[in-house]
């Protein structure tokens, strides 16, 4: 018998999308939902979710918690922990809308916190490192407790079910932001449920993730030499760590970090000038466990912008498309002439080629 389209395994699945201002101009949910839509097939029900950046501007100063809960023991064991580390200034359950589409829904709560300045004083840590150690304590240690977003002004939305209904379970036509990440899950190799939907995201760091990472356990063994724990059963994770890991705590720059994720070959290294010849062999040679190996395309959001980046065979599509101060990215062009019907200057970016769009200096 021939085999219906849905009947076979699609490896080029899963669907990602992203939009920006560069003027900051705030957006709703419904132009990203859209541009998911049309790349339906791509995903199999199994995972979908959204980043959104600039939501929160009344508690801009706080850090967003969203959380995944299986049991109200798991809630209060949770409560207990942020209640005695951190100053708490709103605590919430995340409101949802009821669709059948969208089952087995576990408790969604968010809280928006700080931690006190004398506790960081003590403990000799900056607020973002606190933060990233409190996550990776209720990740690992309470059974049923799952932190899947922590950035200031931003938050992660995902669920199990197709994106377009997710987008519709959390209202996402009622959040404003200035940029706005996507993802349509078919997995491959590890399990759907909802904290393995993507994005995945650490501080205000979020990442959506098309392909299979080959390389996932030496990235793994590496990166949870220094304090990351994969707890979340997708291999994606553990590039949301590796991004902290670069960007933050080492200080290399979005098109460093780049250069390790798809790091050029040594052949195509040899063909640089000196100056860049010395910088990309440091970074492979110091940052080689970083190499992510393997098909993928992936948008990485942070505070004010994005980065699109394909590995270095372009082994993923990924499309480029600008219309005035906007900026498109998808899987598919389709997707970029729902989300602006009058796109202009599409464009594929070559494999290993960071795409980096900033919202101007103070617009948001």
């Amino acid at each position: 018998m021939k085999l219906m389209e849905g009947q076979v395994r699609i490896t080029s699945g899963c669907a990602i999308a992203a939009m920006i201002s560069r003027d900051g101009t705030l957006m709703n949910g419904e132009k990203i939902i859209s541009g998911m839509k049309v790349m339906h097939e791509r995903s199999n029900g199994l995972g979908g979710g959204f980043a959104a950046y600039g939501i929160y501007p009344q508690y801009r100063d706080f850090y967003a918690l969203h959380l995944f809960y299986s049991s109200p023991a798991a809630q209060a064991e949770t409560e207990q922990l942020l209640k005695d580390g951190l100053y708490i200034v709103k605590a919430e359950s995340i409101p949802t809308r009821k669709t059948p589409l969208i089952k087995d829904a576990p408790l969604i709560w968010r809280y928006f916190v700080v931690p006190p300045a004398p506790l960081l004083e003590s403990a000799q840590l900056d607020e973002r490192e606190a933060i990233v150690r409190l996550v990776m304590k209720i990740n690992t240690e309470i059974k049923g407790a799952y932190v899947f977003s922590s950035g200031k002004n931003m938050g992660t939305f995902k669920a199990m079910g197709y994106p377009e209904d997710v987008g519709f379970f959390y209202g996402l036509d009622e959040y404003e932001g200035y940029a706005w990440t996507a993802h349509g899950r078919y997995p491959t190799n590890t399990p759907g449920w909802w904290g393995g939907a993507h994005p995945f995201a650490l501080l205000d760091y979020s990442v959506v993730h098309n392909g299979e990472i080959s390389s996932y356990d030496a990235n793994r063994r590496f990166i949870e030499m220094f304090g990351y724990k994969c707890t979340l059963q997708t291999d994606t994770e553990a590039i949301t760590y590796i991004a902290d890991y670069l960007l933050r705590r080492q200080g290399l720059t979005l098109t460093e970090t780049a250069s390790v994720i798809a790091a050029p070959f040594w052949t195509t290294i040899d063909q640089k000038g000196e100056e860049e010849k010395a910088q990309l062999q440091y970074l492979r040679t110091v940052f080689s466990s970083l190499l992510v190996t393997g098909p993928f395309s992936i948008v990485l959001g942070f505070e004010g912008g994005l980065m699109a980046l394909n590995d270095r065979l372009k082994l993923r599509a990924m499309v480029v498309g600008e219309k005035d101060d906007m900026v498109y990215i998808a899987s598919e062009e389709a997707a970029i002439h729902v989300m602006e019907p009058a796109v202009e200057n599409t464009y594929a970016p070559a494999g290993g080629e960071p795409v980096i769009v900033r919202v101007k200096e103070g617009a948001f």
